[in-house]
């Protein structure tokens, strides 16, 4: 039976995502350790990777397809001299050569040509959908078919270490939302000639979180094991907006507001940036949600309330 202590729980938990799980493993987990089932995630990472993968618990998956985009930060592994069919060590592994040509400087030179904004071809193992299918599908049935290169941005894109002996080495990258980390590897390697596979991924930071904010499952466990709520993990659903401007409305103000009715801008007290996403609050400092500004028609109005 679903249900219990954490039944009126609402915001984000942090989990340092464990390697071998996929981001639904996760939320499988979760639900049984906080015996709910209302709960989502936000960026995907694949069974490889670790690091922070924020679930939204309660009414918080409210927030899951409306999250503004972020800046996410990588700490990647990889080794030169060898390709993979999923681009990273989990594949199909093709050793290549003439990894002993490359030397750190000459690998410094390269990630220049992937800073900024780029295009860059889906791998076939991801989630991308083409023709109604996902690449993934299609893969593991052999077929390889035509992908549009997309528009994405890198950031910062750091060599942190490089063993010219082993050929392996450490990458530091922040990117925007839809970024394949073990293709700007694969194409590095391209580029130099001799391949490369990604060989670890730890996600550092998303969606204005970082590892520090992350808890591990094995403690989310624990402290369910011992009869505790999960209420001491919980990030309020308003930091993920913490970048809206935001607004306090008055008690008449907030009943309206609560009820659909759209509020005059100019009877705000000039509180209100017109235009935009602002993060609104009752007059008890409770977060209620998110309202837009119209400039064109002055008035404001419920984008999503939680």
């Amino acid at each position: 039976m679903i249900g219990g202590k954490n039944d009126d729980l609402n915001g984000i938990i942090c989990v340092n995502k464990p390697q071998g799980f996929t981001s639904f493993d996760v939320i499988a987990k979760m639900r049984g350790i906080l015996r709910l089932r209302r709960l989502g995630h936000a960026g995907t990472l694949d069974p490889m990777a670790t690091g922070v993968l924020p679930v939204f618990v309660g009414k918080a998956t409210k927030a899951c397809d409306i999250i503004p985009d972020h800046d996410k930060t990588y700490r990647a592994g990889f080794r030169l001299g060898f390709v993979s069919d999923t681009q990273d060590s989990s594949g199909k592994m093709t050793e290549l050569g003439g990894a002993e040509k490359v030397t750190a400087e000459k690998l410094e030179a390269l990630l220049g040509d992937f800073r900024g904004d780029i295009m860059q071809i889906p791998p076939m193992y991801s989630a991308v959908t083409v023709n109604g299918k996902r690449l993934y599908d299609l893969a593991r049935k052999g077929i390889e078919v035509e992908r549009e290169a997309r528009p994405v941005t890198i950031y910062k894109l750091v060599l942190t270490d490089f063993d010219e002996a082993s050929h392996e080495g450490t990458l530091e990258i922040s990117c925007s939302r839809g970024t394949y980390i073990r293709t700007i590897i694969n194409d590095i390697g391209e580029k130099l000639g001799c391949g490369a596979v990604m060989t670890s991924l730890v996600r550092t930071a998303a969606c204005g979180f970082s590892l520090s904010d992350c808890v591990s499952l094995e403690e989310l466990q624990a402290n369910a094991d011992s009869g505790n709520s999960a209420g001491k993990y919980l990030i309020p659903i308003e930091k993920v907006f913490a970048d809206y401007p935001s607004v306090k409305l008055d008690e008449h103000r907030e009943k309206l507001y609560r009820n659909g009715v759209k509020l005059k801008i100019e009877l705000m007290g000039g509180c209100i940036k017109c235009g935009g996403i602002h993060r609104v609050f009752g007059t008890d400092g409770g977060f209620i949600g998110l309202g837009i500004a119209n400039a064109e028609t002055m008035e404001f109005t419920v984008y999503k309330n939680f």
